[in-house]
């Protein structure tokens, strides 16, 4: 007799202003040990949530986190970004640290700490948007206000790498005190303009959009152009994009001409160039998700053949696409506490880091994605492309 499940799996509950209509709650997981069918509950929730946060999982090992993380596509083995951490000059280098023992998870956070894991004297670093940013939020401003840091996917959108199916995220450590911040949109941060959009968050926190919403936004016209459009992004993007600056809301970059030179690239091969759909389809349920990294796109491939290759006028339309995505009322800002570990549809949503922590605001996270056995699949040529 098979054994069925007790997990509980609660929808989140949104404020009836918000329009944030995904993500899911499992009180009572025993992830450490988790049978076959926990699992079959758990791949359902995730895709039909895209976001599922389970409680009291201070003690997990990394080694459950990264069997938790590879369960949903077996064959997978390797960190989402191979090898490319290993380039000094990429963006992401400064934030990662990985655990001996468990290469496939990542220290990440902010302060320093003295052991954890078998990593020893390691200084961890909260992106702050002032490194990324084209521009920054006042000094003495930054205690109490902040941006999105960067919206993105994880992947690595170069090489054999496929996009994660999912990641997760747990919380070891967070700061205390309750503080909280004001998220700003716009470089503008008047206080008596009230068309400018802003969140209140929790310190730290990661935040989330939907795919999902974002193409149901969309008008009919643009909802044809996501179907039929692929992104090409850049050689080796997380060099190419080291010295690019941010949009204020953190959706792509800035047409300023800084990007790297193809001459000051690693030695690059145009096979390796990933060309995705812009819309990834979820196993599940089968519904689109608009799904783009806004800072490593490079060009746009049209219907009629036609290629976008202004890279400002690429930037552009993408943003139009996904702003509307990232509204306040559509962001949910996960408000950690330890313990938490937050499993999330990597080919369904969006997420960005947020805040800027104090000195002496100790945050570490164990991050565990593996890169996929496949590409994202997107609609289908002759029914999803005509909108049937």
């Amino acid at each position: 007799m098979a054994i069925s499940s007790r997990l509980q799996v609660e929808p989140l509950q949104a404020p009836e202003s918000s329009g944030v209509n995904f993500g899911a709650v499992v009180p009572n997981a025993n992830l450490e040990n988790l049978t076959d069918a926990d699992f079959e509950v758990i791949r359902e929730a995730l895709y039909t949530h895209q976001v599922v946060v389970f409680k009291n999982q201070q003690g997990l090992s990394p080694k459950a986190q990264f069997e938790l993380t590879r369960r949903f596509d077996p064959s997978a083995t390797s960190y989402g970004h191979g090898k490319t951490l290993d380039a000094k000059r990429s963006i992401l280098h400064p934030d990662l640290k990985t655990i001996p023992h468990q290469p496939q998870v990542q220290v990440i956070g902010h302060g320093f700490v003295a052991e954890h894991e078998g990593l020893t004297n390691i200084q961890l670093r909260h992106p702050h948007h002032k490194t990324f940013h084209a521009t920054a939020i006042p000094e003495d401003l930054d205690r109490d206000h902040t941006r999105f840091y960067r919206w993105h996917i994880d992947a690595a959108l170069y090489g054999e790498l496929a996009p994660p199916l999912v990641t997760t995220l747990l919380a070891a450590s967070v700061p205390g005190g309750g503080r909280r911040q004001t998220c700003h949109y716009d470089d503008d941060m008047s206080s008596d303009d009230d068309s400018l959009d802003t969140l209140d968050v929790a310190l730290g926190t990661t935040a989330f959009a939907s795919g999902y919403t974002t193409y149901d936004q969309l008008s009919p016209e643009d909802q044809l152009y996501a179907r039929t459009t692929k992104v090409e992004y850049a050689e080796h993007p997380y060099i190419w994009m080291s010295s690019a600056k941010s949009r204020a809301d953190g959706l792509g970059l800035v047409s300023q001409g800084l990007e790297l030179a193809p001459e000051q690239l690693p030695p690059s091969d145009p096979s390796q160039i990933q060309t995705l759909p812009m819309c990834w389809k979820n196993p599940l349920t089968g519904k689109l998700a608009l799904q783009i990294h806004p800072s490593a796109v490079r060009r746009l491939h049209l219907a009629d053949g036609t290629v976008v290759d202004d890279l400002a006028e690429v930037r552009d339309i993408c943003h139009r696409l996904q702003r509307p995505g990232i509204a306040p009322r559509n962001v949910y800002a996960h408000d950690w506490q330890v313990g938490d570990l937050v499993l999330f549809h990597n080919r369904g949503v969006l997420h960005s880091v947020v805040g800027a922590f104090a000195e002496g605001e100790v945050r570490l996270f164990h991050q565990c994605n593996v890169a996929a056995s496949h590409f994202p699949v997107g609609p289908d040529s002759e029914v999803d492309a005509a909108g049937n």
